[in-house]
Order: C-alpha cells, then structure tokens, then sequence
C-alpha cells in the first residue's frame, strides 16, 4: 500500500536546537476553555436566585401586631426577648427575603417607626410580620 505521506511518514520528529519543549502542562493549557464573556456566569447565577414576594398583612395580622407592640412597650423597661419575622428588601433585584431575628428590646422608636434591640439592630415596624415573645404566652 502507497499513500501520499510515504515519503515523510519514517523520519523523526523535528527538536528545535534553539527553544525548550514545552511542559505537559503548559500545552495542556493551551486547550483549557475560557471565559469569553466575562461576567456572564456572575450575570446566570445572579439571575437564578430566588427572591420572595412581601406579603401583605390584613387588618386582623396587623392589630394583633399592634397589640404585641403595646405589651412590649408597657415591658419595656424589663427588655424582653423577643423573635422578630421581618421582609428584608433585595439590593439587587425585585423582592427579598423573610428574616427572623432574636434579642433584647432597647427601645421601640415611634418617631422613626422601628424596634431597636440591645444589640443596635433596627427593624422598621412596617417590615414585621410576625413578633414572638414570651410574655404574650402569659398575657394572651
């Protein structure tokens, strides 16, 4: 059988007397994929996470949060611990996320509308859906 690389097909591979070869590795990289449209996986993953609606508290929900309130208020000076359910809006995109607090009450500021704990954590009243307390359990 003849073929067209007869003639090349038994003679050595060529060595170049003036550069090193090459590592393993370094003609491994030159196969490694890239990125060729940078930001774009950032862009993918910041497009799939999941954000929650606010929910939107009926006139019942929100007397009785305001009846937690004014028990809190009333205990104040005993600095309760209490849980706090709030909407905690998302910087980047539409929605947010429910986050649930602990601690001590510091204060609760009617002038900005926010329950300050002892650790200066501040929770704007309009945000809560939901406060547990110790002292509710007795009182209610």
């Amino acid at each position: 059988m003849t073929g067209p690389y007869d003639d090349i097909i038994d003679l050595p591979h060529p060595v170049s007397a003036t550069r090193p070869r090459m590592s393993i590795a370094n003609r491994a990289a030159q196969f490694s994929p890239f990125a060729a449209l940078t930001g774009y996986d950032a862009a993918i993953s910041e497009t799939a996470r999941l954000t929650s609606e606010r929910i939107e508290l009926d006139e019942g929900d929100i007397a009785i949060l305001d009846g937690k309130l004014s028990i809190l208020k009333d205990m104040i000076a005993d600095h309760p611990d209490i849980a706090v359910t709030y909407f905690q809006a998302d910087k980047k995109k539409a929605g947010g996320s429910y986050v649930t607090v602990s601690g001590a009450v510091k204060k609760i500021d009617d002038y900005e509308g926010a329950i300050v704990l002892m650790n200066c954590k501040k929770i704007a009243i309009e945000d809560i859906i939901g406060i547990e307390c110790e002292l509710f359990n007795a009182l209610m």
